[in-house]
């Protein structure tokens, strides 16, 4: 990756007075010594915004840089098309010059990577704290875990590339017969680990990665739009159409997402893996769930009944998988019957798509609900996956064949898992609701 100039040049303003006349675009900032020396480097969405705030009063009282932002003579930045390139600019340019005041990240192997295992057949794109020395492109440290961990996710919609740890080989027929994970039903990952996606489409799948990482981006655009305009001379509209999606994708490329499409905003009170870990215990799962949907119904006096179902990837709300129903079927105030519905017409309908099960489905309610979605399942003559309930007044735990509810403490890490579920499923169905209630009232 050739070295990015600086596109501001040093002049006779003072620094406080210089980062004002900086884009508000994203890019990289530099702080410099008075002998020239980059003493701090970082990352900004705005560059303008983020350089201003080392001149603020705020920053000459503020443990993490009043030490040294005296030093500062002068500033200077690179632009960059997106905030992902900034977060990989920066990052390669810490480990190149090795600024003073970026504690730790000179060499310290504790900070993450991003590690693309390169001689795998299917290669794995991982992060990690303890990279390899081979067999592996790396790129890091980076400053901050989740803002690699976000990149990683915008990056994952655009090449579908595997982050998980399968030992996956094409001599081998077991994969054959593997069912994919929920990633590949929300097209996240092509899913090697079925062979639905041959070994050199997969492996173009994570060149044209290594090539954003790079820096290469244009250079990338202009070659798919090349490939894209042969395919539609070929009348392959539909490799064209996908070419035009992804080159789409490409140009839109950022960490700042979408609200109806990434993860809520919320912080999450507790740590996710230990709810997961702890929901395994109390449900006796074989395996550790990852994917969790949450069921609801909302109504006003049987009017306007809708469902909600939200979905969890790892402890946390995945917006993709959300879904909402009008019920259809039902007339007046039957949540039970409700309840029936929403699951069949879930489940009947990822049955027929051969798609994934969640791992867990917690309906909101008491034994009644759970007997409800129960049925819906013996109806479609479905195993179901493990469904559970979760009745709000005494938050116990019901299950299929148990007449006692679970129990948990309130402190329970796996309790306060599902009630996050539940309440953001209560909280998506009754926002629909309202917003059904709205319409109605409006055309009247």
């Amino acid at each position: 990756m050739p070295d990015p100039a600086p596109t501001a040049e040093s002049g006779s303003l003072p620094p406080a007075e210089k980062v004002k006349t900086f884009p508000t675009t994203s890019g990289v900032y530099l702080m410099k010594d008075a002998a020239g020396n980059v003493i701090y480097v970082g990352k900004a969405k705005n560059l303008r915004s983020r350089a201003s705030t080392y001149f603020s009063k705020e920053a000459a009282v503020d443990v993490r840089v009043r030490d040294w932002i005296g030093l500062i003579a002068d500033t200077d930045f690179i632009t960059t098309d997106d905030e992902i390139a900034a977060m990989l600019v920066e990052a390669r340019m810490i480990k190149d010059l090795r600024p003073r005041y970026n504690k730790g990240l000179k060499d310290d192997k504790t900070f993450p990577y991003l590690q693309i295992r390169t001689r795998e057949e299917f290669p794995r794109v991982e992060i990690t704290r303890s990279p390899r020395r081979k067999g592996v492109r790396l790129y890091g440290p980076f400053t901050s875990a989740g803002s690699l961990k976000a990149a990683v996710n915008v990056l994952q919609r655009v090449f579908q590339f595997r982050t998980c740890a399968l030992d996956i080989k094409s001599t081998e027929d077991r994969w054959r017969w593997f069912r994919p994970c929920l990633l590949h039903s929300i097209r996240r990952c092509t899913a090697p680990c079925n062979f639905r996606v041959s070994r050199e489409d997969y492996r173009r799948q994570v060149k044209n990665l290594i090539f954003v990482l790079e820096g290469k981006k244009g250079k990338l655009i202009r070659r798919m739009e090349k490939e894209m305009h042969a395919a539609s001379g070929a009348l392959n509209f539909e490799k064209a159409r996908r070419l035009r999606d992804e080159i789409a994708a490409l140009q839109n490329l950022d960490l700042r997402g979408d609200k109806d499409k990434d993860v809520q905003p919320e912080v999450f009170p507790i740590d996710p893996k230990k709810g997961l870990l702890g929901l395994r215990k109390v449900l006796g799962l074989a395996k550790t769930p990852r994917t969790i949907e949450g069921v609801d119904i909302a109504h006003l006096g049987g009017t306007d009944t809708v469902a909600s179902l939200v979905s969890f990837l790892d402890g946390l709300p995945f917006k993709p998988g959300y879904r909402r129903f009008k019920v259809k079927t039902v007339e007046g105030v039957d949540d039970f019957a409700s309840m029936r519905e929403v699951v069949s017409r879930r489940f009947r309908r990822l049955k027929e798509e051969d798609e994934v099960f969640p791992d867990v489905l917690l309906i909101d309610g008491g034994k009644g609900q759970l007997n409800a979605a129960l049925d819906a399942f013996r109806a479609l003559g479905i195993e179901p996956p493990c469904v559970i309930s979760l009745a709000k007044q005494e938050e116990e735990i019901y299950r299929p064949g148990e007449a006692e509810p679970i129990k948990l403490s309130r402190h329970s890490a796996a309790l306060r898992l599902l009630q996050y579920v539940r309440d953001e499923a209560h909280r998506f169905a009754q926002h629909y609701h309202h917003m059904l209630r709205r319409k109605r009232l409006t055309e009247e």
